[in-house]
């Protein structure tokens, strides 16, 4: 398959134009899509959350030539690509192997059924919700969005935390309050979705926890002092577990060999 074919079907599914839209209303960057281009017919594919020396390596071992990651790999200016770089030795390493490298990012967190959404549903599950509820989406797009507060099935925070463990694949989950705390509601964001904004809109919509990523001191005391428990899940847990949904749908699109590759130690 071509390049942009495989992209064409990517994209389908989590729209770049979703980044776009996020990145214009919201005041926010982003570096999705096509970002390196070996000009090769693609033979197999390899999803991995990030591009990392045992991503590629696997995908060398797998027989891919096509890498698509959800956090870019190139986000911010290069100034050069030097081999003994970790960037630049990693990205020398996909090009003389000849592997091409795409990236669906802020378009995968916003997307329907997408990374953000994902994090909810696991949350829902880990608390045996099953009642669909109404939720209120804090950065809201043309489809999707970011951020999002909702009820779950009451559930003790401890018991929350567990529960979630399991169903993340995870034992490095922190976890800020009262354990025999009666959780109803939540707000969550995936990845590093937490700032003052974030607390007050997860205050102001009900929320009784806050479960993000990538917390700083003063937002654990903040989020604390606003009467909001905290759940701090790793950043990859948090979006591994959309991601691989993610590479679940687009392998049934695509009639070459696709496999994933989990980086476990970030787990």
């Amino acid at each position: 398959m071509k390049l942009s074919e495989i992209y064409k079907i990517a994209d389908s599914v989590a729209p770049k134009k979703l980044s776009d839209e996020y990145c214009e209303k919201y005041g926010a960057y982003d570096n999705s899509g096509i970002l390196v281009d070996c000009g090769k017919e693609i033979v197999g594919v390899l999803f991995s959350l990030d591009l990392s020396k045992e991503a590629i390596e696997k995908a060398i071992r797998e027989g891919a030539n096509l890498i698509i990651t959800h956090h870019p790999a190139i986000y911010g200016k290069i100034g050069d690509i030097r081999i003994e770089d970790n960037l630049g030795g990693k990205l020398v390493r996909c090009i003389q192997e000849g592997i091409s490298v795409i990236a669906m990012h802020l378009n995968l967190d916003c997307a329907v059924e997408g990374v953000d959404e994902s994090l909810r549903d696991g949350i829902r599950k880990a608390s045996n919700s099953t009642k669909k509820t109404v939720e209120t989406v804090m950065h809201p797009l043309t489809c999707g969005g970011y951020g999002r507060a909702y009820a779950i099935e009451p559930c003790p925070l401890k018991q929350l935390k567990e529960k979630m463990e399991e169903e993340f694949s995870t034992k490095r989950i922190l976890c800020y309050g009262e354990e025999s705390t009666l959780i109803s509601a939540v707000a969550s964001f995936c990845g590093a979705g937490v700032d003052e904004a974030s607390i007050a809109f997860a205050k102001q919509s009900g929320a009784e926890v806050f479960v993000s990523s990538d917390f700083k001191h003063h937002l654990i005391a903040l989020a604390l002092e606003s009467g909001l428990a905290v759940i701090i899940l790793p950043h990859y847990a948090s979006e591994n577990y959309g991601f691989k949904k993610y590479y679940e749908k687009i392998r049934r699109q695509i009639d070459i060999p696709c496999a994933y590759h989990t980086d476990d130690k970030l787990l």
